[in-house]
């Protein structure tokens, strides 16, 4: 599922006239860096959910060949990140699922961050799996930090609240719909569920060894189209 309902308001003005999903950098929409990302990884199917500008979106969207896309509309209510994933639950069945924000781009250590992912998922021990970029790399974040992860993965919170932490959350996770269960309605933060199972020591993490962009504002996407122009192609 890729979380593309947002109104983008950081964005503006880029977002006066389209979707951020639809931002461009380095020559593709974000939304794209997206699905490129997840395509390589083997999905086939992206559930996407919609509210501003959805017919825009759509339309971007139907130019694609290379993996089915199955829309969640929220025109008439944003549902959160929480409460927009419970509205497309049925989607999934009983099977783990990736989610991915919108404004996130990252670039490649030595293994692919999603082949990693999958290769680490054990639904019998975790009802999440968290990408955690370091504090080191991440680019365009303005954060001190999400999260704590000890040796075995076990992903925690802060120890206070000022505390600066190793790593970020950028966006990226797998998802058991048991995580789910019991949610609240309407409208919610997926770090509820997420302290829930961090509570029962089934939230998890894994390392990006390549390099998180954030890309939240004007500045941070010319921020990351410069980083990217350098890059090796």
């Amino acid at each position: 599922m890729i979380m593309a309902a947002g109104l983008g308001t950081r964005m503006r003005p880029l977002t006066n006239d389209r979707p951020k999903p639809l931002v461009p950098v380095a020559g593709k929409a974000l939304i794209d860096h997206d699905l490129d990302k997840l395509v390589a990884a083997g999905v086939t199917t992206a559930v996407v959910n919609l509210h501003y500008k959805a017919d825009m979106l759509r339309a971007h969207l139907a130019k694609r060949r290379d993996i089915e896309i199955v829309y969640s509309d929220e025109s008439t209510e944003l549902l959160g990140t929480g409460g927009g994933i419970v509205k497309a639950l049925h989607q999934f069945g009983d099977e783990p699922f990736f989610v991915l924000n919108s404004d996130s781009i990252w670039v490649e250590g030595i293994a692919p961050a999603l082949t990693r992912m999958i290769e680490t998922w054990d639904a019998a021990s975790m009802d999440g799996l968290l990408l955690m970029a370091t504090m080191v790399t991440a680019m365009g974040y303005e954060g001190r930090g999400d999260f704590v992860m000890d040796a075995q993965g076990h992903v925690s919170r802060p120890p206070g609240e000022h505390a600066t932490t190793p790593f970020a959350y950028p966006g990226v996770q797998i998802v058991h719909p048991r995580l789910f269960q019991d949610a609240p309605a309407g409208e919610f933060s997926t770090n509820i569920l997420w302290d829930r199972a961090i509570a029962a020591k089934r939230l998890f993490g894994t390392r990006l060894d390549g390099v998180w962009i954030h890309v939240g504002t004007p500045q941070a996407r010319d921020e990351a189209e410069a980083y990217l122009a350098k890059l090796p192609h």
